[in-house]
């Protein structure tokens, strides 16, 4: 498909109790590589084979969770388009000015109906992923480093409303249905994935009383062979896992989910399928979720910390 308007995941700043034990986590565990520092403290990183400056800002504070989540758009008259979009759509914007996030032009902030602030950019500075241009290897030894994930590939997010978040994202925002699961009584959508791209999704959501919920950020691996070895390095390091490695039947991805040591929950994925707009969505009933294997498909079960545990 054509890469136009909204692009691809961008940069999440994520909440952590302790930053040194955050950045050790991110940085030496699953193998970012820090970019920055700022005057306000907080810490820039991005995967080895990420372009742009930064993917993940880390920030103390008291309590964990997820500030925003954002998008890179094509360019600056996209950018200026959608904010127009948003605002004609009913939505209050703010124009965030650039070098207020390091290395990254002016953004447009808007809180959604989940209550999850989001936001989208044109510019970041490109620092390369250690490779050159011209002739290059097929990787770096930052990529030997931790885990190592190629790139942040997707969140989920809890909230309330999320039949207006989908309407928002696929009228206004340019993204498509690619999976649902339906409510236990069969009537409207429980959770929904969606994609701005032709990957499996981009961002999810889950219907949740509280607003502004963080259920994961997920970090894109290659193979099932390196999830697997991601388990080594997560259990070498005494890091709690929630789930897996396992298998979803929702988006055919190949995952572990654990636990930073705020209490924010990650993931290590791969696989999934490559959707186009024009597919049907898949659906599942709620049933489905457990039972079908939508969660766990090896062991067709539920798992209530996944349910329930959120930042």
């Amino acid at each position: 498909m054509a890469m136009t308007g909204v692009l691809r995941p961008g940069h999440a700043q994520l909440r952590v109790l302790n930053l040194e034990e955050g950045v050790r986590h991110y940085r030496d565990v699953l193998g970012m590589v820090e970019t920055g520092r700022d005057a306000q403290g907080r810490v820039y990183l991005k995967c080895w084979d990420e372009r742009d400056h930064n993917s993940l800002i880390l920030r103390e504070s008291d309590r964990a969770g997820i500030d925003f989540f954002a998008f890179k758009v094509l360019d600056e008259a996209t950018l200026d388009k959608l904010e127009r979009d948003l605002q004609e759509y009913g939505l209050t914007t703010e124009r965030i000015p650039a070098g207020e996030l390091m290395e990254t032009g002016e953004r447009v902030r808007f809180e959604i109906p989940s209550g999850h602030k989001i936001e989208l950019y044109a510019t970041k500075t490109q620092v390369g992923n250690g490779l050159q241009v011209t002739n290059p290897a097929p990787w770096t030894p930052a990529a030997e480093k931790g885990i190592a994930p190629v790139r942040l590939d997707h969140c989920l997010l809890y909230g309330p409303n999320i039949a207006e978040v989908k309407k928002l994202f696929c009228e206004v925002l340019g993204f498509y249905l690619v999976e649902r699961v339906l409510g236990p009584d069969g009537e409207g959508e429980a959770a929904i994935w969606l994609s701005c791209s032709h990957k499996v999704h981009d961002i999810a959501f889950v219907e949740h009383p509280e607003p502004g919920k963080l259920h994961h950020l997920s970090f894109l691996l290659e193979s099932w062979e390196e999830v697997l070895r991601a388990g080594d390095i997560l259990a070498m390091n005494k890091v709690p896992i929630d789930i897996g490695p396992t298998r979803h039947g929702i988006t055919r991805g190949c995952t572990i989910y654990a636990w930073d040591p705020s209490g924010n929950r990650f993931e290590t994925f791969m696989g999934g399928y490559q959707p186009y707009p024009d597919y049907e969505p898949t659906t599942w009933t709620f049933d489905g979720l457990g039972e079908g294997g939508g969660l766990d498909y090896p062991q067709r079960k539920l798992h209530e910390s996944f349910l329930t545990v959120v930042t």
